[in-house]
């Protein structure tokens, strides 16, 4: 049996978390700096916001085009490699221009005829592309982006399950949906946690794309202050600080999460 070797102390945390209490001294200690970062932290929200709503949607249609895509319909199958093909071949900042001024008065349009005669009939307000806000754009952008990605890390995870404990569930008389919930799912989630986990940690830097469309997330909230300061350095380096804060320490919590799942399968 061999040995079993000790985990390398992680100096590159050590060193990262004294930088960045040597930055936030250096915050504090410095007034212009407080003040970027006052400014620059009030899009923390809304980034956060943006991240955790469009992640939790895009898990949702993601799960949706991965069953449809293993599904005994070659229907379905088909519809679910079109869809994943063509949106993983469109870049995430071109989506959210084409999602923000094409998709949504699209969308408003296609509402508008679909409830024409509960307006005509006074039960509803015609909706305006407008009432569609950009922040609700920007959300519905990279919930469809990365849902694409997402389907594919299920896909995989789903696969990965051993055929004959789905056999030995059907066996049991399981119907399908307890087959997916009870056997199928719980070992695919040790295998689609660690890139899934990536996938959530990328879709926080690529929140900061949302300020294209002016929604006040942290890059914008850095854009604006800067453009009127013209304190550049000082501004872009609180928005790396602050995002860097926020990866890192989402990067740390996901890989506990791996080994806290790791040590109870080997129990």
């Amino acid at each position: 049996m061999a040995p079993v070797s000790k985990p390398d102390f992680p100096w590159w945390l050590a060193v990262a978390v004294a930088i960045a209490a040597a930055a936030a001294l250096g915050i504090a200690a410095s007034g212009l700096y407080r003040q970027v970062f006052s400014t620059v932290v009030a899009g923390i929200g809304v980034t956060v916001f943006v991240t955790v709503v469009g992640f939790a949607l895009a898990s949702a249609l993601g799960l949706a085009v991965a069953l449809m895509a293993l599904s005994g319909s070659r229907v379905l199958r088909e519809i679910a490699r079109f869809y994943v093909e063509i949106i993983r071949g469109v870049p995430i900042l071109v989506l959210l221009f084409w999602i923000a001024f094409v998709g949504a008065p699209a969308i408003v349009a296609g509402w508008n005829a679909v409830t024409a005669p509960l307006q005509q009939a006074g039960l509803l307000e015609p909706l305006v592309v407008r009432d569609l806000s950009l922040l609700w754009r920007a959300v519905i952008a990279l919930t469809i982006g990365y849902s694409a990605f997402i389907a594919e890390v299920f896909r995989a995870g789903i696969q990965s399950v051993e055929p004959g404990q789905i056999e030995a569930a059907k066996a049991l008389g399981l119907s399908r949906v307890q087959r997916f919930r009870l056997i199928v799912f719980p070992q695919a989630i040790r295998t689609i946690l660690p890139p899934l986990g990536n996938d959530f940690v990328a879709m926080v830097k690529d929140s900061s794309l949302v300020s294209v469309l002016g929604v006040a997330d942290i890059t914008q909230m850095g854009k604006v202050y800067a453009a009127g300061s013209f304190r550049f350095f000082e501004t872009y380096s609180i928005v790396a600080y602050i995002y860097l804060i926020l990866t890192v320490s989402l990067s740390l919590a996901l890989r506990a999460l791996e080994r806290r799942m790791r040590r109870g399968r080997e129990a």
